[in-house]
Parts: C-alpha cells; structure tokens; sequence
C-alpha cells in the first residue's frame, strides 16, 4: 500500500550537536583527501612502487577537488624526499651543436654560474695586462729578434749566392724577382734582347741554376715564419697557462668531487688557450692569433661562450618539487630552444635553452590535466616518447617533424626520475585506455576519485575540518555549528542520498566563500545557518530566470498542466530541465487515447523523432506488462496512442514509464486520475515501481506549479518507495510536509499506485481466475474483451507492423539519434 511520507524523511536534518556546537575553528586542520580511502591508496601504491610504468592517472567528475587535493596530498610526501639536483646546460667546444648537461646538488648550479662568471670576467682584465708586462714583452723581442735574424742571413746568402751568379734579387710582395746583371747594372728587357743568343742561352741557364736556390731559400724562409709564429704562440701559451692556473686554482678545488665538472673546467682551460684572442683582442696580432671578428654570439663572446645555463636551480628548495602544469603545451612541457636575430638570421646557442615542466618536476612529482593536454598539438605524443625513454631531450618541435630547415642543436638527454600524474574525467580515462595502448604500459596506477561518501557523524567532522582549512588558507571567517550543518544537508543533497555526503568541494567551498561575503558585511565574527542559506537561495535565483518564466507560463495556462480534478487517460508526469549549472523539475501532461485495434500501444514522441532510445524502452515494456496482466482476457486487441502534451524538444529516460502506464490504464477502464497528484518512476514488466533520478527536483517542480496555482492540502507526488533515501527536498517543500499542505507518497507497484490516484482497489485475480469487476483491473479487462469482439465483428485483420524504427505510413527510416542526457 502506498505510504505518505514523514517531514523528518522529507529531509536528514544535520545536528550541530555533532560539532559539539563549536565553530570549525576548534577542529583540527584537514589531513589528507577527505573522503577518497580508496584513490588515496591507489595513489600510495603508484606513487611508492618504483618499477617503470606505474604512473598514476586520477580519474574523476570535476569539481571533486581532484587537483587541489592531490597536490596537497604530493606536498606532504615531497617534504620527506631528497632534493634532486640542479640542472646546467654548458659548451660542447668540440661539437658546438650539442650542448653538454651536468647534473649538480641543489644550489651547486648558481655557484658553478657564478666562479666561472668570475673567472670569465678576471681573465678579461688581468690577462691584457699580463701580456703587457715587461717580462713578456722582453721574452717576445728575444723570440722575434732570433727569428729577424736567421731571416736576415737566409736572405743575405741567398742573395750573395744570386750575385755570384750575375743577378740582382728584387723581393716584392707578388715574390721573388731574379734581374741579369751587366757590368754591374740590371740588365734591360731590351739589351737582353740584342745579346747573342748564345750569352741568352748562358744567361737563362744560371737563372735556372739560381732559381732552385732561391726556391730552396724562400721554403726555408717559410718554415721559419712558421716557426715564428709557433715560437710566439708557445709563448704566449705558456705566459697565458700560468695566468689561467693563478686564477682558476680556486674553481678546481671547490670542485674537486664532481668529475663531469672538473672535465668542463679542464675543456673550457683548453679552450681559453686556443682562443686567447677573445680576451686579448687587438694585442693578439702578430703573435699568429686571429683577431675576433664583431659578429657576437658563443663564438665571439667569452662571457657567452663559457656561461654556465642553470635551466634548474633547486638553491633554497627542501625536498622533491610538485609542479602543478596546468598549460602543458610540447615547449611547456618538453622545454624549447629560444632563437635571438642576429644581422637578419635567427640564430641560437646553449644559452638560450628553457626547461620544461618534466625537467622542473624531475626528482619529484608532476601533476597534467588530460583535457589540456590532448588539446595541445604534439605534447601527449612528447609525454609518452620522455617516459618511455625515461628522459627529456629539449628539441624543436618543428625540427622533430621536418617543418625546420634551419640547423638546430641537439641538446644531451638529461635522465627523469619522476611520477607523473594525470587527472581527468573517467570519458578521457576510458577513451584512452581503449584507444591508446601506451596508457596501460605507462598510466597502470588508476586512482578513482568518488563523487560521494558516507555519510556519518566521523564524516560530518572532517567537513568541518575541510572548512576550517578552507578558513584559514582564503582567511575567511570560520562557520558556526549551525552552519556547518547546513552545508552538511547541503552535502546530502549535492550527493541525492540522506546517507552520503558528496565530494564536490569545489562547489561547496564556493558556498563558503559567498556565505563569508554576506557575513562580512553584516559585521559576523562567524558564518551562520542565515548566512549558508542566503548564499543557497541566492546561488538559485541568480540560474532561476528561465525557470520562472516557465512557471509564468503554468500560472496563465499557457502550458496546461490541471492540479485538481480528476480526468480519464490523463495524468501529470515530471521531467527534468538541465540549465547550466541549475537542476529543476516541471510537470507534463501524459495523455492516452485507446481503441481497438492490431496497432498495439504507439508512442507519438517516437514517431516523431522525438523520444531517445530508453524512453522507446520504457513504452515497449508497458506491453509487456499489459501482456503479462490480461493475456488471459484477449490476445492484445489495442490499438493505443501515448504522448507527452506540450513537449517540444527531445525526451529521453523511462521515468515516466509508470506514468504512462496509469494513463493508460485508465484510459482502458475509463477510470478517472487524480489530477493533484504526480507521478514519477519507472516500471518494469511485472509492475514493479523502480527507482529513478531527480527525484527532489521533480518534486519541487509540482509543488511550485501547485504553489502558484493555489494550494488546496491535497497535492502531492508519487515516487519510487526505492527513492526514499535519495530525499533532501527545499527547505519550503519539508515546511509544506509538515503542515500537511503537500504530500510525496512511496509506491512500490503499480497497483499501489493505481488505488491512490483512482480511489478505486486495483483488483486481483480471484479463484475462477478473473478479476473483481468493479476493480481497475477488472474493467480493463472488460474493456478488452470488447476490442475483440469488436474486431471479430467487423472483421478487421492483423496490422502489418512496420520494420524496428519504421512508422507504417512512411516505411524504412535511419536509427533513432542518440540518447540525450
């Protein structure tokens, strides 16, 4: 038999009483995920197993709190690990294009950055002067005197040598000039040519003769000026090494217990020896050194060439790092290689490569939101290919895919020690698990997070930790008991269940938030339940516009929906309107009309495309139940049509199925319904009433079309005795309860039902096997017995039906769209 409900179920009422009536102030700070034991031991394991592949991806509704909790929860194991060292980035002096990585502890990097700054910038000053010092300059005129010398005698014997043969040597730039001689006078062109030939033939043969000495001579000259030139760079090889040993001693030791370093000191000592003209400049001419052209970059610049690029410096930092990226674009994520224009190109070196996100969280902990990540071009694929290798290469991304055509450099990989941790919904979880087998090898920790929790009074008092710690880290007022319970309701409600609470504190702490702006202009030293609730019903009005112009459209009949009387074959369904972020309940009217006939029972809002795929279900099974109930009476002889009055748009679900089925029944015994009444839930083939969603909503969408109608003290809704806990109805509906001006009755047949909206006993089969005839069922079936006869008077055959999702007068047509939510 259908119940009435009390006003205590009507709504779980919270009791400040469980907060000891104290503030949340007098409870301790919230630790850990409140209400997520499961996803926070997923979260453990994933985060402790050290095996590769065992990353963790959280999967959850959004506003759960997934991301904030998550982080907080890292933060906590982040202080108990060891701080991963800094990351620097240095010339590769023999492949310039392939910068070297050196690995250091925490705060090492700045000080390897600032000795070889120092180092950089004191060479530059002391090493000019050390070249201008008298012991130099006296060291480099011995070296050049000695050389002048040789040259002066290779010169003079070569010469003397040319003399004894008749001819005078004339040394020009272009070379080596051999001029006859005649009476001790150059021979002219034109004499030369009056000569007897056999005096020319004389002649060109000593020259022959001279010129293989004086080629031998000008080699030797050569090989001298070679040896100049190595003689003065040793030299200033050597004046330069005990200047760079002076000064760079310190470094070496300071050091001394980092191998990698010590080899990049070493090579950057090398190389300042074989570039000493970037520190000396103009003086360097003539030593056999290139002067620097201007062109600037690591070629040309020694505070460039020898920088050190701390891309991670970990100096100050305790523990492994968190790192929240919430724009996980490839550069963000992988790292970039910035380009600077020099004379009109684009060029770049070891400098100007950026971290990414992988590297910042490397030792430690990096945290991606899915939706961001796949929309960025490029950077899920980057994800994947750094964890499989388990390390970052910092690379172009249009080098990577052959759209750079110039030369980029080629960064050494630089090893990851990391989890990485996902969060999105559970459609990106499933979509990729189906559809990416690189999730099940690198994301095989899942952490679920749920949408609800118990709700008991343990649970209770971590809500108010949670809004103590909310108080305190937006400083905002702490709540009162009766306050904290209020949201607690409010929990229960946001969960549809008096025995849950829900986890949506993202949602919950923006009551908080509105509820603390209300008490601070009214000069409140605590939240109150006066302030919970005004943030409640002004969170509502500000998304009820579209609601209260349909509820104009009731109060002037617009749409026609009757809340007293009694009519046949019809009856007030309730549906559901999702707005936004706002959730209400509005009645329809569901009319059948019936007759006899092969048809069997059609549904109008299918035939005109307008009912989804579950609702078709719903339709379907109130033949199975009529099949069920009066088989024995007639085999079916219905022809039976079910709509939703005034509905323009898509419906979906099998809610109203029971509705239907009062409609239709009545319309079979041409009883009447009660029209103060409404009905939601769904009905399966033996007539049992089973639970559906919305439940509160539908209710308070009759009561207020009722409540602007007028309220009489009879009106009411039917819902699934199954949805009794899923009750946490408006504070004005449970007042209304409680004065018996409104009423929600708990069925859990259809029989149930029948008996309240129609006054009358459904009626049951008797011993002959019939039903009462004055019961609904019993007229029913009369009702029936009188189609086939009907049909067997006038001779009507069996209706063809059409195809599965054909209408018979328009044939074959597509599949139905699919469901709407």
């Amino acid at each position: 038999m259908a119940r009435r409900i009390t006003v205590q179920e009507a709504r779980a009422r919270a009791d400040a009483a469980t907060f000891g009536y104290s503030g949340s102030d007098a409870f301790e700070p919230l630790d850990g995920i409140l209400g997520q034991a499961r996803a926070v031991e997923a979260l453990a394991f994933g985060l402790d197993i050290a095996a590769e592949g065992f990353h963790v991806f959280v999967v959850g509704a959004p506003g759960t709190g997934r991301t904030t909790a998550v982080q907080s929860f890292l933060e906590r194991l982040a202080k108990d690990r060891p701080t991963p060292p800094d990351v620097c980035y240095v010339h590769n002096f023999r492949d310039p294009s392939a910068p070297k990585a050196l690995l250091l502890p925490a705060g090492r990097g700045r000080d390897l950055k600032a000795h070889m700054l120092e180092i950089v910038e004191t060479i530059q000053r002391e090493l000019p002067r050390a070249f201008e010092h008298e012991s130099y300059q006296a060291a480099r005129q011995s070296v050049v005197n000695r050389i002048e010398a040789e040259r002066r005698k290779l010169i003079q014997a070569m010469t003397q040598e040319a003399e004894a043969q008749g001819f005078f040597v004339e040394m020009i730039p272009q070379g080596v000039f051999l001029i006859p001689m005649r009476d001790g006078q150059p021979l002219k062109d034109e004499a030369f040519a009056r000569l007897p030939e056999a005096e020319q033939r004389a002649i060109i043969e000593r020259r022959d003769a001279v010129e293989a000495h004086v080629g031998q001579a000008m080699r030797e000259l050569r090989m001298l000026e070679r040896r100049a030139q190595e003689a003065l760079r040793e030299l200033d090889r050597t004046h330069a090494e005990r200047v760079l040993d002076l000064w760079m001693a310190p470094m070496f030791e300071a050091f001394a217990d980092f191998p990698d370093v010590l080899m990049y000191v070493r090579e950057a000592r090398e190389d300042m020896l074989d570039q000493l003209p970037l520190f000396l400049g103009g003086s360097a001419k003539g030593a056999g050194h290139k002067a620097p052209q201007a062109a600037g970059g690591v070629r040309d610049d020694p505070l460039r060439r020898y920088a050190v690029n701390v891309l991670i410096d970990r100096s100050g930092e305790q523990g492994a790092p968190v790192v929240v990226e919430r724009h996980p674009t490839f550069p963000n994520l992988i790292g970039r290689i910035e380009r600077e224009a020099v004379f009109g190109a684009l060029v770049t070196d070891f400098t100007l490569l950026r971290a990414g996100s992988l590297l910042r969280a490397n030792g430690g902990y990096l945290i991606l939101p899915v939706p961001e990540l796949l929309r960025a071009p490029f950077a899920w694929d980057g994800l994947k290919r750094a964890l499989r290798a388990m390390r970052v290469v910092i690379e172009d991304m249009g080098e990577h895919y052959g759209a750079l055509t110039a030369k980029a450099l080629r960064p050494e990989p630089i090893p990851l020690d990391l989890k990485v941790v996902l969060i999105g919904d559970p459609l990106h979880y499933y979509l990729l698990y189906h559809n990416d087998p690189d999730v099940r090898e690198l994301f095989k920790v899942k952490a679920e997070f749920a949408t609800t929790m118990p709700r008991t009074p343990e649970s209770e008092r971590q809500y108010a930790s949670f809004f103590r710690t909310l108080a305190e880290k937006e400083r905002l007022r702490h709540l009162d008991a009766s306050a904290m319970a209020k949201l607690v309701e409010h929990g229960a409600r946001l969960a549809d269940d008096q025995t849950k609470l829900a986890t949506r504190f993202a949602e919950i702490a923006d009551v908080v938030r509105e509820a603390d702006h209300y008490a601070r202009r009214e000069g409140a030293d605590y939240i109150g339940a006066a302030h919970i609730r005004r943030a409640l019903e002004a969170r509502h009005a500000r998304a009820s516009l579209i609601k209260e112009r349909i509820l104009e459209l009731y109060t002037r009949d617009v749409l026609q929906v009757d809340v007293v009387g009694q009519a046949v074959g019809q009856v007030n369904g309730l549906a559901v309107v999702m707005q936004g972020e706002l959730a209400f309940g509005l009645p329809k009217r569901i009319t059948a009309t019936v007759s006899a006939g092969r048809e069997g029972i059609i549904d109008i809002e299918r035939e005109a495309r307008l009912g989804g795929r579950i609702h078709t279900k719903g339709v379907l099974i109130l033949g199975g139940y009529l099949r069920a109930q009066y088989a024995r009476e007639a085999p079916f002889p219905l022809a039976a049509h079910l709509v939703f009055e005034q509905s323009y748009e898509g419906v979906d679900g099998d809610s109203a199925s029971s509705a239907e089925l009062y409609a239709l029944l009545s319309a079979l015994a041409d009883v009447p319904l009660r029209q103060d009444l409404a009905v939601t839930g769904a009905v399966n083939q033996k007539g049992e009433v089973q639970a559906v969603g919305g439940v509160n909503e539908k209710i308070e969408g009759f009561f207020d079309v009722c409540r602007q109608k007028g309220l009489t003290g009879t009106q009411g809704v039917l819902i699934p005795a199954a949805n009794a806990r899923n009750l946490m109805l408006r504070e004005d509906v449970v007042e209304a309860i409680a004065e018996g001006r409104f009423h929600v009755y708990l069925v859990s047949t259809i029989d149930e039902g029948i008996e309240l909206l129609t006054g009358l006993s459904p009626g049951a089969r008797g011993e002959d096997g019939g039903f009462p005839p004055d019961s609904v069922h019993g007229r029913v079936a009369e009702k029936l017995r009188a189609f086939q006869a009907q049909l067997r008077g006038t001779g009507v055959p069996p209706a063809v039906r059409a195809p599965e999702g054909a209408s018979e007068a328009e044939g074959p047509r597509p599949p139905h769209p699919e469901p709407r939510p």
